[in-house]
């Protein structure tokens, strides 16, 4: 069994064997390094000083840095939007075959290159209403027969009971009144 060597709690030595093997997070305090390094603890320059994979990155990271800080930006032509406005125009006013099929890309060509871009959020807003009321209405009905309560019929259960006696009843008279007047005829 293999004993490790006891080192005073807090000390420097176990936060550095710690940040040693953690590089986990360095990414972006060593951009801060780089960029602000009055920002940077002292930690995250022990930890560079003693990581030959961070400091790798940091090493990086100013190559990058000073190939951007050279690099000149190529000046547009001066004739860039003037070309660009005269596509969108062509683009616009070509028409497409079919009356319906012209109505719909005007339509399209509006809302996508014209200057009715503010109507987008109009369009979006309407939407979003619609689907409201129709999700409302939708609601309303249903949850409005969920909790419906039954109506009770317009005859109760007894007096039904009572009226459909009442017929036998009748049924049985007639039924009596048919037999004995077969009995009568025969005797």
């Amino acid at each position: 069994m293999e004993r490790s060597r006891a080192t005073p709690a807090g000390s420097g030595v176990e936060l550095m064997n710690e940040m040693k093997h953690n590089c986990t997070g360095m990414e972006s305090k060593l951009a801060d390094l780089l960029l602000d390094p009055e920002s940077v603890s002292a930690k995250v320059y022990a930890h560079v000083a003693e990581c030959d994979g961070c400091r790798g990155e940091l090493e990086e990271l100013k190559a990058t840095m000073g190939l951007l800080d050279v690099w000149q930006v190529p000046e547009p032509s001066p004739y860039f939007m003037t070309r660009m406005q005269a596509r969108m125009r062509e683009e616009r006013e070509s028409a497409p075959a079919g009356l319906l099929a012209a109505w719909f890309a005007r339509l399209r060509a509006d809302f996508a290159y014209g200057p009715g871009l503010h109507a987008r959020p109009l369009v979006a807003t309407a939407l979003t209403v619609m689907l409201l009321i129709g999700g409302g209405t939708y609601l309303d009905l249903t949850v409005n027969d969920w909790n419906k309560t039954p109506q009770p019929n317009s005859q109760a259960a007894v007096v039904h009971d009572l009226q459909t006696l009442d017929s036998n009843a009748q049924l049985l008279d007639q039924m009596e009144s048919l037999s004995t007047a077969s009995n009568d005829d025969g005797d």
